[in-house]
């Protein structure tokens, strides 16, 4: 069952597939109203079952326009509408939407959940985001990026702040298209190091260091997140350390001229990026944000053996 759970779940053949076709999909779209059917409707009479246990904008709204787009729909569920919040089981779930649906994806917080949802579901589970990692924020990403014009093989990525979730994913996407990622974060913040042995196994030079400026030295692609994710505590401790990774002018003049800067939103504009850079000419945010759709048309596809 091709489960798409992290990115080597793909590989960098089916990741390589996926992104050209996203850029086909999308070209082939120009003008078009957002919810017109694309012209060969893949996933006619298909079904996605779409369950938030977190709160969501991009990955919510992506995820249905793209089933729409393809030719199929989406039903969406949290633990405030249906059994989960109850007490049902993710086994038992699982087990049902599969006899209902063509593929599942879920948004949650412990990967263990999406884990066990993918052992007993007969149909395709997605990782639409868990603590460990965001899989299809990366697809995105990387569609932006080759957008800028930018070839992935011996890309420079500086990534500043906390060693989270997307950062997990970034670091495997490394390994699997051969780029590079320096990585500036306080101490104590550093990404899983699972994916960073990952990536250096995969070929990806990566470098970990608590000097932002020695991260963004020639970099090609400035990537943050927010600091402080949904549900961690001890807010005003963790602000205070990242503070002096804030992504600035000053920052941003040591990448390349041409260096672009990425963020999967939502940002907090002043903390871990300023208002200077998130609204500069160097920012890809709100293109990023919709290569979601695109994105997720294409991991859709491949999860059902359409590409």
């Amino acid at each position: 069952m091709p489960h798409f759970l992290d990115l080597t779940d793909a590989g960098g053949n089916a990741m390589a597939a996926m992104l050209n076709d996203a850029q086909d999909r999308k070209a082939a779209r120009i003008s078009w109203p957002k919810g017109r059917i694309d012209a060969d409707a893949p996933l006619a009479g298909h079904v996605l079952a779409m369950i938030f246990e977190k709160n969501s904008t991009r990955t919510r709204v992506s995820f249905d326009i793209a089933m729409r787009q393809l030719g199929g729909s989406a039903l969406i569920l949290d633990s405030g509408t249906s059994q989960l919040g109850r007490g049902e089981s993710i086994a038992d779930t699982a087990r049902v939407l599969s006899r209902m649906v063509d593929a599942i994806m879920i948004r949650t917080d412990d990967h263990a959940k999406i884990e066990e949802m993918a052992h007993y579901a007969t149909v395709p589970v997605i990782n639409g985001l868990t603590d460990r990692s965001h899989p299809c924020q990366i697809v995105a990403d990387l569609l932006t990026i080759i957008e800028q014009g930018k070839a992935l093989p011996g890309l420079e990525v500086a990534w500043l702040g906390d060693g989270n979730n997307v950062l997990n994913s970034i670091l495997e996407a490394a390994g699997l298209m051969k780029f590079n990622v320096r990585v500036a974060t306080p101490a104590g913040f550093e990404p899983d190091r699972e994916f960073v042995e990952g990536a250096r196994a995969g070929g990806a030079q990566v470098t970990l260091t608590q000097d932002a400026g020695r991260a963004v030295e020639g970099a090609d692609i400035i990537v943050t997140d927010t600091w402080i994710s949904m549900g961690q505590d001890n807010a005003s401790a963790k602000v205070a350390a990242m503070a002096p990774f804030q992504v600035n002018e000053a920052l941003m003049a040591k990448a390349k001229s041409d260096a672009k800067f990425l963020h999967c939103l939502p940002a907090h504009v002043g903390d871990e990026v300023s208002t200077a850079v998130f609204e500069g000419a160097q920012s890809v945010v709100f293109d990023e944000a919709e290569n979601r759709i695109h994105a997720q048309k294409s991991v859709l596809l491949w999860s059902l053996g359409k590409l």
